[in-house]
């Protein structure tokens, strides 16, 4: 259902109007294959897409992989605070 209205370069989203924590790269069957800043490439299930609207993808956080949360933790860890 959701994948068919995903699209690569969406932006990525824990929570609707939070940061971007991330963009698809690419759209598979039953998966999405997202790049999160200082982190990679990750896989993530079509099950843990909570929605998708104006060309984001906000994902449940209570069915990411673990090591897909810590590197949304870290996702703006690199950024200057003063820009």
């Amino acid at each position: 259902m959701f994948e068919e209205r995903i699209r690569q370069g969406f932006d990525v989203f824990l929570q609707d109007g939070g940061k971007s924590v991330g963009a698809v790269r690419e759209v598979r069957a039953r998966a999405i294959v997202i790049y999160i800043e200082n982190g990679g490439d990750f896989v993530v299930p079509i099950d843990a897409v909570a929605d998708v609207h104006a060309d984001k993808v906000v994902l449940n956080a209570a069915k990411l992989d673990p090591s897909l949360k810590h590197a949304i933790g870290h996702a703006h860890a690199a950024e200057d605070p003063r820009l």
